[in-house]
């Protein structure tokens, strides 16, 4: 069986080639959906990839909640779909409800665009299962909304709950806690501010280390 994996394309999406080709290095097949189609074409897992959907116009994510694939992607995300969100994508599924707390302006209000390490804060979501709990990752990150806030306490639920799924060895955008990814409840959806899908080859990328979150959706699909 070979896993599909669909990537959406929004108006401003920059990086759903790169995502695609994340999906296919780790052996699954991508599948490309379309933001005005409320179809899913029968993928297995969903990748809202980064970029600047419809312009960040009133905020980032804020219109691509409202996208009819993203109706498809509640509704398959509320069925243990895997879901991932990268960059624009985690700010989207913060918009959707699919994920708690808001990304805001950077600390300093400057765009960052530099290769940042990260913690494996948790490795029990269906994205960091091929990973060792505390392993660090380089990856790129490029954003200049990726300052992950939420109420005390729902940070607080999210320690208690083991849902803070990645974190900022430096904390480069003034991150509450040095969060840099979270997950839903269920382990099954995941946000990320930096960029997994472009350290996948340590020929092109800062490392590879980023293919492991695709593998580990892979292995959460063929198992299920």
């Amino acid at each position: 069986m070979t896993a599909r994996v669909g990537v959406i394309t929004f108006p401003g999406t920059l990086d759903d080639i790169d995502a695609a080709r994340a999906v296919r290095l780790a052996g699954a097949e991508a599948v490309s959906l379309w933001h005005a189609d409320a179809d899913l074409k029968g993928v297995d897992a969903v990748v809202v990839p980064g970029g600047f959907s419809y312009g960040d116009y009133l905020r980032a994510g804020a219109i691509a909640k409202f996208a009819p694939v993203m109706g498809e992607v509640i509704e398959a995300a509320g069925r243990g779909m895997p879901v991932l969100g990268i960059c624009n994508g985690f700010q989207v599924l913060c918009e959707a409800g699919l994920l708690p707390g808001a990304l805001t302006r950077n600390a300093g209000l400057h765009f960052i665009c530099r290769d940042t390490w990260l913690e494996v804060a948790s490795n029990t979501t269906a994205w960091t299962t091929r990973y060792e709990q505390g392993a660090d990752l380089l990856v790129p990150l490029k954003s200049g909304e990726g300052r992950y806030v939420a109420g005390e306490a729902v940070l607080d639920e999210l320690e208690g709950e083991g849902r803070v799924v990645f974190r900022y060895r430096e904390n480069l955008n003034g991150s509450m806690r040095g969060i840099a990814g979270v997950s839903s409840a269920n382990g099954r959806v995941v946000g990320l501010m930096p960029h997994p899908e472009h350290a996948t080859e340590a020929l092109t990328g800062p490392s590879d280390d980023g293919l492991g979150i695709f593998y580990s959706a892979l292995d959460a699909v063929l198992v299920s």
